[in-house]
């Protein structure tokens, strides 16, 4: 893990969360105390109370400020792509590369499965992330079928649905065991194999209603 940010003068708020981060992805949240954050970032409990009200607002806010940044290099590096189908490529490699550079990817993803029994306010900041993640690909799924890219028959949400669970899936998978599983791999190919899907008229048998 890189070495912890010591808050500057600059933006001592930003930086503190910075630090929390990585105390909550090295020791977990039960682990992670005031005094610990406070330790590893060189300053008093009072410093960090006097920008967050608790440990539960600093994970949250924590949690609000990493998944800003990933959002915020998505939409940069995705913005200066004309392709559709390379964009989704390369918002896989995107995930992959946030996914394998630190364990702060893992801990929001792990939260994102704790959160929906214990943190109410945290699962509202993921649910409202996943929508935008989900509008995000719709978007890039409508723009390669207005260009003639992808079949027109494709329901854009439904498909963005199923991109973000095929991410979330594998990159839980690599979690569990990053030893032998081959997440770059992984994303690649689900990627390839989702843009062969949009491109070409599906065929074989729906699923067929059952009769009572």
């Amino acid at each position: 893990m890189p070495a912890q940010a010591q808050p500057t003068r600059e933006n001592p708020r930003r930086e503190l969360l910075n630090v929390a981060i990585d105390c909550f992805a090295k020791y977990g949240y039960a682990a992670t105390s005031i005094d610990r954050i406070a330790k590893a970032a060189g300053v008093t409990k009072g410093a960090l109370y006097y920008h967050f009200k608790d440990k539960e607002e600093l994970l949250l806010e924590s949690v609000k400020h990493r998944l800003g940044q990933f959002e915020r290099r998505v939409v940069q590096e995705i913005a200066t792509i004309a392709d559709p189908a390379e964009s989704i490529r390369t918002l896989g490699r995107i995930c992959h590369e946030h996914a394998t550079k630190s364990n702060h990817r893992r801990l929001i993803v792990t939260l994102m499965v704790e959160a929906l029994d214990t943190y109410p306010a945290l699962e509202r900041v993921f649910r409202d992330m996943m929508g935008r993640f989900r509008a995000f690909v719709a978007n890039l799924i409508e723009q390669g079928k207005k260009r003639g890219r992808f079949r027109s028959d494709v329901d854009s949400q439904l498909a963005a649905g199923m991109f973000a669970g095929a991410v979330m899936g594998l990159e839980i998978q690599y979690y569990q065991d990053p030893a032998s599983f081959d997440l770059r791999r992984a994303l690649e190919e689900s990627c390839e194999q989702f843009l062969a899907w949009l491109a070409r008229r599906a065929r074989g048998a729906r699923w067929k209603q059952r009769r009572r």
